[in-house]
């Protein structure tokens, strides 16, 4: 392995741009792809974006999230192809044109020609595409570019056409009229979904309109109000709650007499309140009900006493009543229109309790308008607002005026006939088209239907038969919208999409659906090559009646977009016209991923055409994330410019940091989510770095052994490994075992977000537990054979960490294994061609549940220390650990004890299985666990257990249950509480205590002469290793290390680093060494002098091993002083590595040779020659 630089010196995005280089040269997607070719299918549909803009922080998450599970599943051993689609058709293109080349009308787009208009918006739909590929691309997500696939490509509409021919086929396709939010400023309906993405609070006036009733004894009118006053020419009836009660009153100031709800009396204009006065409003108005039916309360409400009351009228009376049309644009429905109606819609909670209905302008004005026999739902409608939001000449007082602008003309009207009762605004939120932001009207469109309704109970079984995350978002709010789904309608007036495939004739008798393109060529004779407007519009067939009924036309709509996008999994494949064995295999696909935005959208739209077509639901599994919002809530603004770019987070941070930051976040359970930038370096901070610091820990000492001379590091077989007795390697392979278990369980369940918690742990584990408990073992202070088996444990619990993490970070782990991979015969080229870890089995539960505990006591040990303020450098006697657990006594006194005493510092460690020896116990209920559940007997229940006595409570913890009132209580509804009992006559300094509820640590406090000393060397080794770093040393640099005393009696000093001599040299991994034994060449890299610690001063020396020879070196030399002098010279300007290499070679002996006229010697290791003075002076120490 190579060795790699500091944490603090690493540039993830540069290394990640490294890495894609590699990936590029070694094509590492094609070769994944072509290693799992033969193997099981793993089908994953890849919702299309559009490329008319840049993908921003929710196409990157969607995009991470897929690109993990697929990641996964390849590893896994399928074969997963991932195509990247583009969605090409449809408002967004057209909005887009018609900016750049000022259309403003449809005629404008016929006047150009519809070729032209259409070569334009194909001209557009790649417009961003290579930067679609780069961003991507950089953000580590695998997947093919160059074979995508585009809802403008001719196979791909042709897919459609087959998906549209097959509803039609099973009587899912009918045409009719819908009302449906509709933009004047794209010219074109919107979807319900995208009618909702732009509401803003506007001003709206608000009227109440009387209407006379024919007939009527007292010339009464029924009152309605409206907000939408452009609408009042269409009226053609009023609407009522059958089950309310409404009351006939006279105005006592004119004399008018009026009928409205009884609750809504008060809102009538009383004498004192002016006709110009204002309305406001305290409520949202209901988007989908413009004329105020259900919302939007007015301020002011007035005195009913303005008014005489002449009679209550029950709702259902008024049914039938005709009265006088407020305009005579519709007369000629005289016979069957303007009369009142009833239906639940109308409420008396706003307005008047009479609603106005146009049904051309409303959802359930024209449904209720439909089932009173007004209007026929198959008889064309008659919309007298054109395309661009315009009157029609059939209102021809306001013929050509835009509908918003008249509604002050309209209003002055209704005044100068008598018929405006009152007039006042509104505020409320109202929906404005999200591309034009010009207010959308609710207009009724004819349109191509899929008759959904019908198929709404096997929507709701298909729905139970996927699984979702998380599973709110189906069980609800996915679940209630199939649930209230109306009819699809899937056509639209527009240009720029897949055109409808029907064919009608003149008369309306003959009709033809289309579902090939060699049916059309043949039943038109016509050679077929595209499939838009300007290819096909032209082309007729003859009819099948005969010449004389002349041909058959197409319609001029074209597909709503969602309709070719809920068409992907069979278009995007071409299927039933090719891969048959591949989707009929395949089908439902395993695996989608999108927005929360989709549940009414591409989720919505997949599941109602495989239902329709296939009985099946198109996804086996769904991950559904919520919004990622600007840090401040808002929704993320360009123009605000309130959010980093991606790019910025992605050159500071790298692309891994931010794959994890967006899948460790609420946004992956459908939660939105604040985007901090700061939050991306956090997992740069909190994450890579631990994990790169153990990673280079392991290089570093790997490297050691080749720099001392040893054979170069070769990781050990994990099957021998299996068998060492070290309990910390048998505790970090149990817990890789259970990370590798626990990353396949939540993969398997799709929950992504729970994986990265897991992970955060498992890396503080292994950093602060295994690494750093571990050091001298991976120093070699142990012994050679031993620091190789906690190597080789450290190498394969990293590898195996980063195979289990490369589908989460890509890029990190491949840094990582590039360099492992050198020490490991027969390994992949890159670690995403690696196999997925399985888990063997071989799991010891109980030492993960030690070590955990030991971390508990060594926790509560230290939090005793700092109340006390007593630092870990103080050595204290003796703690005492109170469980009931043998097992794990016996592992703290004994395989667990070393690392205790020298983490907390401590020398004595006892063991106590005695709860009550040093505890009290108390019980107490968990009353968040059993107030629901025992309901009025909790507090019977509470009383009693927390009465139990001592051997109660240990009674209860050995049975596990105890049976209260008749309730069978468990562990988990009961909290046992120790309390630390102090021995008599003991102060809380002297001796104190801490517990978890678990295990209770008692730490004794008081000072003892006899740990003076260790104090002491503890104090010098952290001041020599904080001078080491200060010189900038590696851990691997051989030094030796010097001390002198400053003291007048120096004596005090020499005899306590004497004593503790073996403390020292394992934790420097040499001896200190006197000041007077160093050579005066000796070169010295940093020096410093320490006053004052423990009483004490001293001054530290670091500098270069130097090669020393023993007297047993000149009879070699036959005495002679200057060939000694000359092989010293030689010797020392050795390196120090290579020479103790030769060495090793020679079994401790090294024949020279090397000068001419000298005698050919051989040196003995340890006799003749030492490569250290630390090795020199220990050899001497044990002659003596």
């Amino acid at each position: 392995m190579e060795e790699v630089c500091e944490g603090k010196d690493l540039s993830f995005p540069r290394e990640e741009e490294r890495i894609l280089k590699l990936w590029e040269e070694m094509e590492a997607f094609k070769t994944q792809l072509r290693r799992t070719e033969g193997m099981p299918e793993y089908i994953f549909y890849d919702g299309p974006p559009f490329a008319t803009g840049l993908p921003h922080y929710g196409h990157i998450l969607a995009g991470t999230i897929k690109d993990v599970v697929t990641r996964y599943q390849s590893m896994n051993g399928r074969h997963v192809t991932r195509r990247f689609g583009w969605d090409c058709h449809g408002l967004p293109v057209e909005f887009e044109i018609d900016n750049a080349c000022g259309i403003r009308t449809r005629q404008d787009v016929l006047d150009m020609g519809i070729a032209v208009y259409n070569d334009k918006c194909r001209g557009i739909v790649t417009k961003y595409v290579a930067e679609w590929e780069q961003i991507v691309t950089r953000t580590g997500r695998w997947i093919d570019f160059k074979d995508d696939y585009k809802t403008m490509d001719l196979r791909y509409m042709e897919s459609v056409w087959w998906v549209f021919a097959q509803l039609y086929d099973k009587g899912l396709v009918y045409r009719g009229f819908k009302v449906m939010p509709y933009s004047t400023g794209c010219k074109t309906p919107l979807s319900n979904f995208e009618a909702g993405l732009n509401y803003k609070d506007v001003p709206d006036p608000a009227i109440m309109v009387s209407f006379p009733i024919v007939g009527d004894r007292d010339n009464a009118a029924l009152v309605a109000w409206t907000t939408t006053p452009w609408t009042l020419p269409s009226n053609l009836a009023l609407c009522v709650n059958a089950n309310l009660v409404y009351v006939k009153v006279r105005d006592k100031l004119s004399g008018a007499t009026y009928i409205v709800a009884e609750s809504r009396l008060s809102q009538l204009p009383s004498k004192k309140s002016k006709p110009d006065g204002l309305v406001a409003s305290t409520q949202k108005s209901a988007p989908s009900n413009p004329k105020g039916t259900t919302d939007g309360k007015a301020e002011g409400r007035q005195d009913g006493g303005s008014y005489e009351l002449l009679e209550k009228i029950s709702g259902s009376t008024l049914v039938g009543l005709k009265y006088t049309p407020l305009f005579d644009y519709f007369l000629e429905l005289s016979s069957t229109a303007f009369k009142v109606v009833a239906d639940n819609y109308v409420t008396d909670d706003s307005g008047t309790g009479v609603v106005h209905c146009a049904p051309a302008f409303g959802e359930d004005d024209y449904r209720v308008c439909v089932a009173a026999g007004i209007i026929q739902k198959d008889v064309d409608l008659i919309v007298a607002v054109d395309a661009d939001g315009c009157f029609t000449e059939k209102i021809s007082d306001f013929h050509g005026c835009y509908v918003k602008d008249a509604d002050k003309d309209i209003i002055n009207t209704v005044k100068g006939k008598g018929r405006l009762v009152s007039i006042g605004s509104i505020m409320h939120s109202y929906p404005f088209c999200w591309r034009s932001d010009t207010p959308l009207l609710y207009r009724a469109v004819p349109s191509w239907f899929v008759a959904v309704e019908e198929i709404k109970d096997k929507l709701l079984e298909c729905n139970k038969q996927t699984y979702w995350v998380p599973e709110y978002v189906k069980e609800k709010r996915f679940h209630n919208w199939l649930e209230n789904a109306r009819d699809w309608a899937v056509s639209r007036s527009r240009f720029w999409g897949t055109p409808l495939p029907v064919w009608i004739s003149e008369d309306g008798e003959e009709k033809v659906v289309i579902d090939s393109i060699s049916k059309l060529e043949n039943l038109s004779g016509e050679k077929v090559t595209d499939l838009h407007r300007h290819n096909i519009d032209h082309i007729t067939i003859p009819s099948g009646r005969g010449s004389e009924y002349g041909v058959l036309r197409r319609v001029e709509d074209v597909f709503d977009c969602w309709f070719e996008s809920g068409s992907m999994p069979y278009a995007y494949i071409h299927y039933p016209f090719e891969n048959v064995e591949l989707f009929e295999k395949n089908f439902p696909g395993y695996f989608v991923a999108e927005g929360l935005d989709q549940t009414r959208g591409w989720f919505y739209t997949l599941m109602v055409l495989s239902t329709a077509l296939f009985g099946k639901p198109a996804f086996q599994n769904l991950i559904c994330n919520g919004l990622v919002l600007a840090e401040d809530g808002k929704k993320m603004s360009k123009r605000l410019k309130n959010y980093p770019s991606p790019m910025e987070v992605i050159s500071d941070y790298g692309a891994d940091a931010l794959r994890l930051y967006l899948i460790n976040s609420p946004v992956v359970r459908a939660e939105p989510l604040r985007f901090k930038k700061d939050g991306v370096y956090g997992v740069v901070k909190d994450v890579f770095l631990p994990w790169y610091n153990a990673y280079r820990f392991l290089v570093q000492n790997a490297k050691r052994l080749e720099i001392e001379g040893s054979a170069p590091f070769s990781p050990l077989d994990r099957t021998n490994l299996e068998t060492s007795s070290n309990v910390l390697d048998q505790w970090i392979n149990s817990a890789t075992e259970s990370l590798v278990s626990f990353v396949c369980q939540e993969m398997n369940a799709y929950r992504l977000y729970t994986v990265v918690p897991y992970l955060l742990k498992y890396i503080d584990n292994l950093t602060n537990i295994y690494v750093r408990f571990n050091r001298k073992r991976l120093k070699g202070r142990t012994g050679e054979d031993d620091c190789r088996i906690s190597l080789s444990t450290l190498y394969h619990v990293l590898l195996t960490t980063c195979v289990a993490m490369a589908p989460f970070t890509p890029f990190f782990t491949e840094v990582l294994y590039q360099n492992l991979r050198k020490v490991s015969a027969r390994s992949p080229e890159s670690i995403h061609y690696c196999s997925f870890p399985q888990t063997s089995g071989k799991r010891d539960e109980r030492i993960e549940r030690s070590v955990a505990r030991m971390m508990t006591v060594i926790d509560l040990a230290r939090n005793i220390r700092e109340r006390h303020n007593k630092p870990l450098k103080a050595p204290l006697k003796e703690m005492v650990v109170v469980h009931p657990d043998n097992g794990f006594l016996e592992d703290i006194a004994g395989k667990l004890r070393e690392y205790v005493m020298e983490e907390i510092n401590i020398k004595s460690v006892v063991p106590c299985n005695d709860l009550l020896k040093y505890a009290s116990l108390r019980a107490e209920p968990d009353f968040s666990v059993l107030g629901k559940r025992l309901g009025k007997d909790m507090g019977t229940v509470a009383k009693t257990i927390k009465g139990m006595s001592q051997d109660d409570i240990l009674a209860f913890e050995k049975s596990g249950e105890v049976t209260v009132s008749g309730h069978c209580l468990k562990l988990t509804d009961i909290k046992v509480v120790r309390e630390f009992k102090r021995p008599a006559n003991v102060k809380e300094k002297e001796i104190d205590a801490a517990g978890d509820g678990d295990v209770l640590v008692i730490l004794d406090l008081r000072a003892d002469e006899s740990l003076f000393e260790a104090g002491v060397a503890r104090e010098v080794v952290n001041r020599i290793q904080k001078l080491r770093k200060k010189a900038g040393l590696e851990p691997t640099d051989l030094v030796e290390v010097y001390y002198k005393s400053l003291d007048s009696d120096q004596a005090v000093l020499e005899n306590i680093l004497r004593s503790q001599d073996q403390y020292i040299r394992e934790a420097l991994g040499s001896p200190l060494l006197q000041q007077t034994l160093a050579p005066p060449d000796a070169v010295v890299f940093c020096q410093e002098e320490f006053r004052g610690v423990c009483g004490m001063s001293f001054a530290i020396s670091i500098a270069k091993p130097t090669v020393v020879l023993s007297d047993a070196l000149a009879p070699l030399f036959s005495e002679n002083t200057k060939h000694v002098e000359a092989f010293q010279i030689y010797l020392s300007s050795r390196d120090l590595s290579n020479l103790k290499s030769e060495f090793l070679v020679g079994n401790g002996k090294v024949k020279l040779d090397c000068f001419e006229d000298y005698p050919v010697v051989e040196l003995e290791l340890g006799k003749h020659v030492f490569l250290s003075v630390g090795d020199y002076y220990l050899a001497s120490s044990h002659r003596v």
